[in-house]
């Protein structure tokens, strides 16, 4: 731990992404299991368009509502984080902050912040940016550090850095900005290649925004133009035959040895995929936890899922996704998340939970983790 007998902790949430929504509900989740006996908290909200601000840590403000997701909004007031140990300061304007024009007329000091719980999803925070700005600031923080948070969150270079570790990945082909400008058709050739269905996505998003499932040659194009609305860079997979199971794991300190939690499976409806509305709105998706897999078979994934962690230097936490299919002995891995769900219906706190570890106890072994770093190179 710190030297701190109550450690702050700066719960930051929300973001530029298009898992704003997503990010606010998992704080909601946090800010109600958090221990406030053993954590100080202090909620930092980012609006839509990159504004720190102070925020309410009543979770009740930041739930998903008859299936509509709640943002951050901005103030009167903005928040900074000063570099050499993390101070917080709150920054009042002679007008609009938002105007361009408006100037700093008063500072307030909110104190020091001892860890940093950055629940961002998806670009301009799971993706090693705020990792860097935290690792300038010298403040410690939950979670993996700048490289492999940006690794990880980008689909075609997780792909990249597992196969060469040997892990099975399936097969896929990247549409950068440049190629698609130059041939569209050349692009549309190489993921035809790969054999139907094919799944496109953003390179760099997650919770399954902008995903489509493409049946034939004629659907491709306007997958692709919807996958850059949430990523100029465009990753086709391969469709795999298998279920849908997930591995969390912990680690990252060397006195703490990394840890796999039982298997979860997400099902469903035949002919159905796993989409942002599947996740975060509709109740017709399940989740399995434990989930029901030859004890042969998830000994595998369990060990692939560290081999993963492992090969992408991993930090903190992370939920591996893979592909399984008994039949033809297919262990796959499709992604890995460095800052997985913690909403009430997500699967990683669901895992941990069939291995024992509540809610509560999860956020704490987070937190414990990420005091116990040294700040700095590691």
């Amino acid at each position: 731990m710190t030297d701190f007998e109550r450690p702050r902790v700066l719960i930051v949430f929300g973001g530029r992404s298009s898992e704003h929504e997503v990010s606010c509900a998992t704080a909601a989740g946090i800010l109600r299991a958090i221990d406030r006996d053993k954590w100080d908290v202090v909620p930092l909200g980012i609006t839509k368009d990159g504004q720190w601000v102070p925020a309410s840590d009543d979770p009740a403000l930041l739930e998903f509502k008859d299936g509509k997701g709640q943002s951050v909004e901005a103030g009167a007031t903005r928040v900074a984080l000063t570099p050499g140990g993390g101070s917080l300061v709150e920054l009042s304007y002679d007008g609009d902050p938002a105007d361009p024009g408006a100037r700093v007329v008063g500072a307030r000091d909110l104190g020091r912040v001892d860890i940093v719980l950055p629940l961002l999803h998806g670009p301009y925070g799971e993706d090693g940016t705020i990792q860097g700005l935290l690792e300038m600031a010298e403040v410690r923080y939950v979670g993996c550090g700048v490289a492999s948070s940006a690794v990880s969150m980008d689909k075609h270079l997780t792909k990249v850095v597992l196969a060469g570790a040997g892990i099975d990945v399936g097969r896929w082909e990247l549409i950068t900005p440049l190629q698609w400008e130059a041939d569209q058709g050349a692009c549309l050739e190489r993921a035809a290649a790969l054999g139907f269905p094919v799944f496109v996505k953003p390179c760099r998003a997650g919770s399954s925004v902008g995903i489509s499932k493409v049946e034939s040659r004629e659907g491709l194009a306007v997958a692709v133009k919807e996958a850059q609305n949430h990523d100029p860079r465009v990753i086709v997979e391969a469709g795999v035959v298998g279920r849908e199971v997930e591995c969390g794991v912990l680690g990252g300190r060397s006195d703490w040895r990394s840890a796999t939690a039982p298997l979860g499976e997400i099902e469903v409806p035949d002919g159905e995929f796993y989409d942002y509305e599947h996740k975060y709105v509709d109740d017709v998706v399940g989740l399995v936890c434990p989930a029901e897999v030859a004890p042969a078979y998830e000994e595998r994934v369990r060990e692939t899922a560290l081999r993963a962690f492992d090969a992408l230097e991993c930090e903190g936490l992370a939920r591996v996704d893979f592909f399984l299919d008994e039949d033809s002995g297919t262990v796959l891995v499709n992604e890995v998340n460095t800052m997985p769900g913690f909403t009430p219906i997500s699967m990683f706190p669901q895992m941990w939970a069939a291995a024992g570890v509540d809610y509560p106890s999860l956020i704490d072994a987070l937190l414990e983790e990420a005091a116990a770093r040294t700040v700095g190179l590691r």
